[in-house]
């Protein structure tokens, strides 16, 4: 017996920037269906101004409904305390449909939530089902390092999930081996939607380049986040070591945890740009005019292939493994010498011509709302 609906009720959960700029397009392609009620559960994983505010006025993202301001604090307390705080809010808001992204504490909170009410929340209207569906928007991604805090999120969050949008068919190919066979859907990378959506806007902020004094495509990006790189001093020190010595000043977005652990540091700074988090679309304009990127980031990986700029890796695997057959995408760890190698060898590239076929057409957002509509339908 299906379901029949007067209305459907899609909760999600976001905690972290890039979660808001994924969220910010399925809004968008909810938005058509008038059958479709939207709640915005946002854990406060990132809570200050620049980590998380300025997402939802630029990004045009209605205001969370429910702010639960966890912040900061161990693996475990953290995702503890979202866990209890997204149950709460499931219990009372009954949705149809919870939607969590990517492979972070607020992801496995918000799935494990879920699916600890399974038979207990009555839909809407009567049925044959009494829990919310659970989906997992970039379901599939492993880098196979189970060391890292990611890894594990993204692994438990796709056993506990109910329905899979993959961002590529390598990810389809790595649910399969895990057992996981069912509702798996191959829609595209739901960020390359937002970077299609939002770049045609970077073109007038060419400004942000004179308030750092620097020229497009005369200085390096880099972007350090990971706690393996920020939260252990001695890899921290290499990385400086390493940007110190390149041969173009390099513009260091400082995240907040990296902002902490760097006054450990007794380093003096001359190549390094230090400047406070960006925007999505300030982001946006300096990764495309950056000569190189260096990063620890998965979605600036990713961003910095769509934008047709050539990116190191400071680790050594990554999940998007697609990027890495390409050749303009490599890693090199925090090896000093495999590092300014490889800026050699990428500064000289010529610019990237590969179409960009990995991650979809562009549409993702816009094939995830179809399927949650036609599911619940």
């Amino acid at each position: 017996m299906a379901r029949k609906f007067k209305n459907i009720k899609v909760a999600m959960v976001v905690g972290v920037r890039p979660q808001f700029v994924k969220a910010s397009m399925l809004l968008k392609a909810l938005k058509k269906y008038q059958d479709v009620q939207t709640v915005i559960i946002h854990t406060g994983q990132h809570y200050d101004d620049n980590m998380s505010e300025v997402f939802f006025r630029e990004l045009q993202i209605p205001r969370p409904k429910y702010n639960l301001g966890i912040g900061s604090s161990t693996h475990g307390k953290q995702t503890g305390r979202m866990l209890a705080g997204i149950e709460k809010v499931l219990l009372k808001e009954k949705p149809d449909f919870v939607v969590v992204f990517g492979d972070t504490n607020s992801t496995l909170a918000g799935a494990l939530a879920a699916a600890k009410l399974k038979y207990k929340i009555e839909p809407l209207t009567q049925g044959p089902y009494r829990y919310p569906i659970i989906a997992h928007v970039e379901a599939g991604l492993r880098s196979y390092k189970r060391r890292m805090p990611e890894e594990i999120n993204r692994t438990l969050t796709d056993h506990i999930c109910d329905v899979h949008f993959c961002p590529s068919s390598c990810a389809v190919e790595n649910l399969k081996k895990e057992g996981i066979v069912k509702n798996i859907y191959n829609v595209g990378d739901i960020m390359y939607d937002s970077l299609l959506y939002f770049i045609k806007k970077v073109a007038p902020k060419q400004d942000l380049l004179v308030k750092f004094g620097l020229l497009p495509h005369q200085y390096y990006l880099a972007t350090i986040h990971r706690e393996q790189n920020t939260d252990v001093l001695e890899n921290l020190q290499k990385i400086i070591d390493i940007l110190e010595d390149l041969n173009l000043p390099v513009l260091f977005p400082i995240h907040p945890r990296t902002r902490k652990a760097i006054k450990g540091l007794n380093i003096k700074f001359s190549n390094i740009r230090f400047i406070p988090p960006l925007s999505y679309l300030n982001m946006l304009t300096v990764e495309k005019n950056a000569k190189l990127i260096i990063t620890d980031s998965g979605g600036v990986q990713k961003e910095a292939f769509y934008l047709k700029v050539p990116c190191i890796v400071l680790r050594d695997e990554s999940e998007w493994r697609e990027l890495l057959d390409t050749g303009w995408n490599l890693l090199t760890g925090l090896n000093k010498k495999r590092v300014l190698k490889a800026v050699t060898t990428l500064t000289k590239l010529r610019h990237y011509t590969g179409k960009i076929k990995f991650y979809g057409d562009g549409s993702a957002n816009i094939k995830i709302a179809k399927i949650i509509r036609e599911l619940l339908r």
